[in-house]
């Protein structure tokens, strides 16, 4: 049985809205319809920042989507503001993609899973729980289920939140900050019920470890894998691990 194919990437737009996603799909040269895997980045990151992952699991059968969130990076080639960007209406990108894929003929559409990276990795696990078993799996490096509470944290009096402000390089709008205010993510995840992986690192400086060992007891089916010495963004000898972790999860999850 063949276990590595040939990997045709093509740029794949996807509208949402007024918008336009922009992402790059990464197929296994096959005439079989392929189990997918979404991919959505971090915050201020693109969809190219998971190309190697995405190739290595096209090249083992299973098609990739990475995509760029609209107004979620000052690289993106979506389009879109990043002053209108919130956690929300990245989640709205991704159930986009989801519903493309799901009607696509290429796609084996009982076998799409969700993955997220920080920022990304929030957003995916919002989108599994509206999506529910329509999602065969979902994967998450270090996600940052932390952001609403740092937000409330650095903006204690509302009155005080600016209409816009300059954060890691990046412009948000005053929306970002009050969407979240009262949004408390552990409120509202735990209800999806197929197989999770997280993997995060015991050195992450950004997203603290103990967001995602809180985040594995809320779900029914999730495993939690800690690497040692890797921080928020692994290094490449512990991305090349976490890449493999998740190409086993997904082979493992097919359904």
């Amino acid at each position: 049985m063949k276990t590595e194919y040939n990997v045709i990437e093509k740029v794949v737009k996807i509208p949402n809205g007024e918008n336009t996603i922009y992402g790059t799909l990464y197929s296994p040269e096959t005439d079989s319809k392929t189990p997918l895997v979404i991919m959505c980045h971090g915050y201020n990151g693109v969809g190219d920042d998971f190309k190697l992952e995405a190739q290595t699991y096209a090249s083992n059968g299973i098609a990739a989507y990475t995509m760029d969130f609209c107004g979620g990076s000052t690289k993106s080639k979506s389009t879109g503001n990043t002053v209108d960007m919130t956690i929300f209406t990245e989640k709205s990108d991704q159930l986009a993609a989801f519903n493309y894929f799901n009607d696509n003929d290429s796609i084996d559409s009982n076998n799409i899973f969700l993955f997220g990276g920080s920022q990304g990795g929030l957003v995916t696990s919002l989108s599994t729980e509206e999506l529910g078993d329509k999602v065969a799996g979902m994967a998450l490096y270090y996600p940052a289920l932390c952001i609403a509470d740092n937000w409330r944290d650095n903006f204690p009096d509302e009155s005080k939140i600016p209409e816009s402000e300059l954060f890691w390089d990046m412009r948000l709008g005053k929306n970002f900050f009050m969407s979240i205010r009262d949004f408390h993510v552990f409120d509202g995840i735990g209800n999806y019920p197929n197989n999770v992986l997280i993997i995060h690192g015991d050195s992450d400086e950004i997203v603290p470890v103990s967001y995602s060992e809180k985040a594995v007891k809320q779900y029914a089916n999730a495993k939690l894998i800690v690497l040692e010495k890797e921080g928020h963004g692994f290094t490449p000898e512990g991305g090349k691990l976490a890449c493999d972790y998740i190409l086993n999860f997904i082979k493992e999850n097919i359904r």
